[in-house]
């Protein structure tokens, strides 16, 4: 296994994200491989880590002063033994082939988690919409649209959505596809409610987080959220979601935070509080340290480049939730967490935690849910869009809620059973990444050399 990774670095050594999606996957499954030889003889590793096919793409487009820009777009379509292709799209400057291939990868096991017919890939571009106006973002997602719809379909390719892509961006490639196509089809996730999106896709992967950390904390301690203290890092859609329903379940939330800081409420931030968030993020898409100018009693710290550690990891908590971005936690913040008496980790985000952070939670037996596992519910209800796409009926929040909820804890019965099967119970990270790895690798067999 260290030689494969090696082989993958050797190749790509630039690809510094991607090599440690896999180096993760393959620490956790070596048990499975082991017992399992025909993987090898059939080459399921090279041919599961190397894409199916990766397109690469200029986008020219014009700003409010007519000034031409070209950014750089790609689409990366991992694995579709399973089903078609699917995963988000992301628009933020530090977009590159590295970072796309990881998410493309981790999602191929992020959706056989769900039991649904969905394959794994990932797409966006090195284009930042912060900051544009209605009219910038417009212009440039119509020419990304104007390559990508060679590409996607929907028993094909099924993008979503992910950082920088929210219901406007998804509005705007989906009236260009529709335009370029002249057909209606389900070929884009995330879309506004009135045509053809799901009344829970916003709240999703938030929402399915916390019923997973619920999970966790019911098996290991036959405890629940009420009373416990949180940590929430980000500002996006899914940290918002994640806050939102800890609160509804009687935990109380302290931080969130953006790439500029973080703030900091011993009080807690309530339902009321979390509106006002909300309204700064969505509506006036302005930064978090507005939090701590409407609420003086909490505390704003500035974020540098430069730091050898993220603060807001360093406050006494029960349980944690890097809703943010990737990397986000590292060996001196894990530290922090555990010295703090945090007793539960749990991924929002997509790989939020690096390798020698998550080996220090497993040696000290913390609660830990990946992120494949543990943030499944977004591309859960994606699912269930294109599902209500392809009936041409809607279904309730309730119902929705009451779909994902079940899933969740499915997702969670599977992890546990795969752990124990494999030899470490409790080893939610095994857990996932063995079944994951074990439904595609066995459908990749089935269908013979591809």
């Amino acid at each position: 296994m260290p030689d494969f990774v090696e082989i993958l670095k050797n190749r790509d050594p630039h690809e510094r994200e991607f090599h440690q999606a896999v180096h993760g996957v393959l620490a956790s499954v070596k048990p499975l491989l082991d017992q399992r030889p025909e993987y090898g003889r059939a080459a399921i590793l090279q041919r599961m880590t190397e894409p199916e096919r990766i397109y690469t793409f200029r986008i020219p487009w014009a700003d409010a002063r007519n000034q031409t820009h070209v950014n750089r777009g790609f689409m990366v379509e991992m694995n579709n033994a399973v089903g078609p292709f699917k995963g988000g799209l992301r628009f933020h400057p530090s977009v590159n082939q590295s970072i796309l291939k990881f998410l493309a990868f981790e999602q191929v096991f992020k959706n056989a988690l769900t039991t649904m017919p969905m394959g794994g890939g990932a797409g966006g571009a090195d284009f930042e919409p912060k900051g544009k106006s209605d009219m910038e973002v417009m212009s440039f997602c119509q020419s990304f649209m104007t390559e990508l719809f060679h590409h996607i379909g929907p028993n094909t390719d099924i993008p979503g959505s992910d950082i920088g892509v929210g219901a406007r961006e998804i509005g705007y490639l989906f009236g260009m596809y529709r335009k370029l196509r002249n057909e209606f089809t389900g070929v884009l996730t995330g879309k506004s409610i009135g045509w053809g999106g799901s009344l829970f896709r916003r709240e999703a992967p938030g929402y399915g987080c916390v019923y997973f950390a619920a999970e966790m904390l019911a098996e290991r301690w036959n405890l629940t959220l009420e009373g416990k203290t949180c940590l929430v890092s980000g500002a996006g859609k899914v940290a918002l979601a994640t806050a939102e329903k800890l609160i509804e379940l009687g935990a109380r939330v302290v931080t969130l935070s953006d790439s500029s800081g973080y703030i900091y409420d011993e009080e807690g931030i309530d339902a009321q509080k979390l509106a006002f968030v909300k309204r700064l993020k969505y509506v006036h898409r302005e930064r978090i340290r507005e939090y701590a100018e409407k609420y003086p009693h909490a505390v704003y710290t500035p974020l540098s480049e430069n730091m050898d550690h993220h603060p807001l990891w360093s406050h006494r908590a029960d349980c944690a939730f890097p809703c943010a971005t990737q990397n986000e936690i590292r060996l001196k913040d894990a530290y922090h967490l555990i010295n703090n008496n945090v007793r539960l980790v749990c991924e929002g985000a997509n790989m939020p935690c690096t390798s020698d952070a998550v080996e220090i939670f497993l040696d000290k037996k913390i609660l830990y849910a990946p992120g494949k596992a543990a943030n499944a519910g977004g591309v859960a209800v994606s699912g269930l869009e294109m599902t209500q796409n392809s009936i041409h009926l809607p279904w309730s929040r309730q119902e929705l809620d009451k779909r994902l909820k079940m899933i969740m804890k499915n997702i969670h019965a599977t992890c546990l059973a795969a752990a124990e099967q494999y030899g470490d119970p409790g080893n939610y990270l095994l857990g996932a990444n063995a079944a994951g790895f074990l439904k595609v690798a066995d459908a990749m067999l089935d269908q013979g050399l591809l």
